[in-house]
């Protein structure tokens, strides 16, 4: 995919999952996010060339500039969208799959000094709510909701919903919009 075809589907992204959003222009010049994932393409490029401390000192100048920490060791997919964005850190192994979406103040961290996969997993169309934590090598199915404000330390299957602390996982109600989740801690399962 080309550089310009991959920007154009990032603003379409952004379009598609922030109802503020007014245009193109204004997406990809305001949105911190988008800026902090466009930095992160080329971070991650030079990490996988072994060009690793440029990668990580470009890093840290772009989390100066957006107050969005997202270390050149993640693998992120396609169509990753951060809204607002102030406060996020995903560590270095990371992985997010396609369509996956987090708020503010999201962290996919790690629980352990061990070297090798330390960080969560995010499968395809994961929408991760404002301020929750994900922590350790735990893989979070496909479209899962996590709740906002949940502390997540165990993985769960595809199409469940997580939420409290510690979050505890159920199955999607048939249905069942969870956008409320996102937003607005919901402690009762």
């Amino acid at each position: 995919m080309t550089f310009w075809r991959r920007v154009r589907e990032d603003i379409a992204a952004a379009k598609l999952r922030d109802p503020a959003a007014r245009g193109s222009l204004e997406i990809a010049l305001l949105y911190p996010g988008l800026h902090a994932i466009w930095a992160h393409r080329l971070w991650h490029a030079l990490w996988r060339r072994r060009v690793r401390f440029v990668a990580r000192a470009g890093s840290q100048v772009t989390r100066w500039l957006t107050g969005i920490e997202i270390h050149p060791g993640a693998t992120i997919g396609r169509r990753f969208f951060i809204d607002h964005g102030m406060g996020v850190v995903i560590g270095e192994t990371a992985e997010i799959g396609d369509d996956v979406m987090l708020y503010h103040g999201v962290t996919l961290g790690g629980r352990m000094l061990d070297g090798g996969k330390r960080h969560p997993t995010l499968e395809d169309g994961v929408a991760v709510g404002a301020g929750a934590k994900i922590l350790g090598p735990v893989v979070i199915g496909a479209r899962t909701a996590v709740g906002a404000n949940a502390v997540v330390t165990k993985g769960c299957e595809p199409d469940s919903v997580l939420v409290g602390v510690p979050a505890k996982p159920r199955a999607k109600r048939p249905g069942e919009d969870t956008r409320a989740l996102l937003t607005a801690p919901e402690y009762q399962i």
